[in-house]
């Protein structure tokens, strides 16, 4: 189901940009898709917790390549694809290789490595993809109110998934805390 849910997001991320304008906030312009892209850093997170690092590597190839065919499918053009593809691929790269190095609960797990790799995606994306050194949709004296109106939404999108499927798989009895979080049940029996 995790991986399910993965892969889906990153599809929805990819169709909710391509048929939706961005969501215009005075200075800050934000994909529809983004607000998927949390979701996909919180859930290729719980895929590692179920699968580990290596079969999480294999599954991240899978969703790289759903999120290229995707986009081309959805009539993006190449360079988008392109700038997808590129930020994706160093994103989830980041989240994991954090992911893995910290032991500590579960959303402060989610939250350090979703931070900066949620800013890798956001920066590398739009420097890429829609700046002048891409296709130009945005001029250079936006481009970081670009990237910093995606790197927030994301951000906060962690925050809620987190959060939220934490409860509901507690609830279901599905959750499966990490290290730390045994470690410090331990402590405290």
């Amino acid at each position: 189901m995790r991986i399910t849910i993965y892969l889906l997001s990153i599809v929805t991320a990819n169709v909710t940009a391509a048929k939706f304008a961005p969501l215009d906030l005075g200075i800050f312009i934000i994909p529809w898709g983004t607000f998927f892209i949390g979701l996909t850093l919180v859930m290729r997170d719980m895929v590692q917790n179920s699968y580990g690092k290596k079969k999480t590597y294999l599954f991240i190839a899978i969703a790289l390549a759903l999120s290229a065919l995707s986009s081309h499918l959805l009539g993006d053009e190449l360079w988008i694809v392109f700038a997808s593809v590129v930020s994706f691929l160093i994103s989830e790269t980041t989240d994991t290789e954090i992911y893995t190095r910290f032991k500590i609960p579960f959303i402060r797990r989610v939250m350090y490595s979703g931070v900066v790799a949620g800013f890798f995606d956001s920066a590398v994306f739009v420097l890429i993809g829609i700046s002048p050194l891409g296709l130009n949709f945005v001029p250079w004296n936006l481009v970081g109110y670009a990237i910093l109106g995606q790197w927030v939404t994301k951000v906060l999108m962690q925050l809620v998934v987190a959060g939220g499927i934490k409860q509901l798989f507690t609830k279901l009895e599905i959750y499966e805390p990490n290290i730390s979080d045994i470690n410090r049940e331990e402590k405290t029996a």
